[in-house]
């Protein structure tokens, strides 16, 4: 059952950054381009999505299981640290050059954009990095001052 409902809501996510145009990353870089042609239409996409998301983690917060029985896995920090600005960072010079994030690269690789086929191969060797310092810091002993 958990499948199945990953693979709707996949569906319905994808569906909706299709229908948005959040798939062309030209729209994404009409957002971003404010001294120029500048496209507000992000800006509704990003407030609807704000919006389901508050009323959902609302809902969500409130429950120790999901809808479908699985348990309730919520973030918990509440700081803000170096590591979430960094990683912020990084996500956000990304999402400027290529016109992308992670969703709708995916949407774009899949319609055949050209674009999408880099971006997504630099999300992925990103990922591979981040996975592989974590790893080595995991395994060094911490040092002692």
């Amino acid at each position: 059952m958990a499948v199945f409902t990953s693979l709707l809501a996949g569906l319905v996510f994808g569906l909706g950054l299709l229908v948005s145009g959040m798939g062309n990353p030209a729209k994404v870089l009409g957002f971003l381009d404010l001294a120029g042609r500048w496209d507000p239409s992000l800006a509704f996409v990003m407030g609807g999505a704000v919006a389901v998301g508050f009323v959902a983690f609302i809902f969500a917060s409130k429950r120790t299981v999901s809808l479908i029985g699985l348990e309730m896995k919520l973030p918990t920090a509440r700081h803000i640290d170096r590591r979430l600005v960094v990683g912020s960072t990084i996500f956000g010079l990304g999402w400027g050059i290529g016109g992308f994030c992670p969703g709708p690269a995916l949407v774009a690789l899949g319609m055949g954009e050209a674009k999408a086929i880099t971006f997504v191969v630099a999300m992925l060797l990103g990922m591979g990095l981040f996975e592989l310092l974590e790893r080595r810091k995991a395994a060094t002993p911490p040092r002692l001052a």
